[in-house]
């Protein structure tokens, strides 16, 4: 008879991730690169691993494809194990009915069923889309410690940001009072991670009953803590005190790489007693050529660097030539920037070709934000591709073809 789990993660990376335009196309959020050879998702799974967390569902719904031959097996983050490891959990049709993941908190009712295989005793819920290096295990200690039905981590955020968050209103003994969702007029700096621990029993009440309201938005946030704090039950905050972002946005995702350039104190990915794990295609060796310069840089494997890179972030495969010159910016797999070309501030998709002498973006001090370029384009000999722009297939038709494309 296989052991029950103490505890089961749920790894919510279905969301659609809109705000990331061109990049989400194709796939869904946490698939999206990161770092020259990771991937966002890498990080909740190698903290669930590095943790002691060996039972890991991933519920995926929006482009899944790309996520789930990225996760495989788990064997990359050791999560490949007879009884417990790394599954994934699209929607799927019961014996009753078909339906989407409706939000948060019906994506993990809907598997109710997994979890309780593993006769659990907790119930850890994590975002697939944040960047950051966390010890669950402290949190679930914690969580014990103070006999909480539910503990929720937060991080302190600034108090003019502190309205874009759900926030946390707590006593001196950090039993939460209180859940504002994006308060016009927070009451407090302490904003919710989307990192819980739940008791598993006590998570199963609300959730079917939180299913049975037809009223509900079936959200965490919106739903579920509220509900268990009209319920008189013991909600907790963990502060976590590290390095988190949610790389929602461009100018998010592009921060949290640069971020990797200043070797955070709390996010270096050197750090071998915290090692975050992926899913890297054996290349070959990163080359140099003798005229190249390279300065604080990361260059993965597969790259070619014959011409400048400065303060930037090479995922697998990228082609600098002679003459060319890539400065602040992040650039995933395989892309090719030609003799002559400069590419600055910007954040350039996978398969691209930076023609000769073209230039996308502009240097930091000059430029009015950054320039994100999609996938798979021919950027012509001398073009220009302006800076503070979303620079896809139909803006490259439009620009070359004088609008005449479809």
């Amino acid at each position: 008879m296989a052991k029950n789990k103490e505890t089961v993660a749920m790894l919510l990376a279905g969301g659609q991730g809109s705000r990331l335009k061109l990049l989400t196309e194709r796939m869904a959020k946490p698939a999206v690169p990161f770092g020259g050879k990771y991937r966002i998702i890498d990080f909740p799974l190698s903290n669930c691993v590095n943790s002691g967390i060996d039972t890991v569902g991933v519920l995926t719904q929006y482009q899944p494809l790309v996520l789930n031959e990225y996760i495989g097996n788990g064997q990359p983050w050791d999560l490949d194990r007879n009884w417990g490891g790394a599954m994934c959990l699209p929607p799927y049709q019961a014996s009753k009915k078909a339906d989407w993941y409706k939000g948060t908190a019906n994506a993990i009712y809907q598997n109710i069923n997994f979890i309780e295989r593993y006769d659990c005793e907790y119930v850890l819920i994590l975002s697939g889309d944040h960047i950051y290096k966390m010890d669950y295990s402290a949190m679930i200690d914690y969580h014990v410690k103070h006999g909480a039905d539910c503990t929720i981590a937060v991080f302190n955020v600034p108090f003019d940001e502190a309205s874009r968050f759900g926030i946390m209103n707590v006593n001196d003994d950090m039993s939460v009072y209180e859940f504002e969702e994006k308060p016009k007029a927070p009451k407090s700096t302490l904003a919710s991670m989307g990192v819980y621990v739940f008791n598993a029993k006590k998570l199963f009440d609300y959730l079917r009953a939180d299913e049975a309201n037809p009223e509900s938005e079936n959200d965490f946030g919106k739903n579920i803590i509220p509900a268990m704090l009209g319920g008189g039950e013991k909600l907790f905050a963990y502060r976590f005190d590290g390095y988190w972002k949610d790389v929602g946005t461009i100018s998010s995702l592009w921060e949290a790489n640069m971020d990797l350039l200043g070797e955070h104190p709390n996010l270096a990915i050197r750090d071998r007693s915290w090692r975050i794990s992926s899913r890297n295609h054996a290349l070959p060796p990163h080359f140099v050529g003798s005229n190249a310069v390279i300065q604080n840089s990361i260059v993965s494997e597969g790259c070619e660097i014959y011409g400048t890179v400065i303060n930037s972030v090479l995922s697998p495969g990228v082609i600098v030539c002679p003459g060319a010159v890539v400065k602040d910016s992040v650039i995933f797999e395989d892309v090719r920037v030609k003799a002559g070309a400069k590419v600055d501030y910007a954040l350039m998709d996978s398969g691209t070709t930076v023609g000769l002498g073209a230039t996308v973006g502009k240097p930091i001090g000059e430029a009015n934000g950054i320039v994100l370029v999609g996938s798979n384009l021919d950027i012509p000999d001398g073009f220009a591709v302006p800076d503070d722009t979303v620079f896809g297939k139909d803006e490259l038709d439009a620009a070359v073809c004088g609008g005449d494309a479809k």
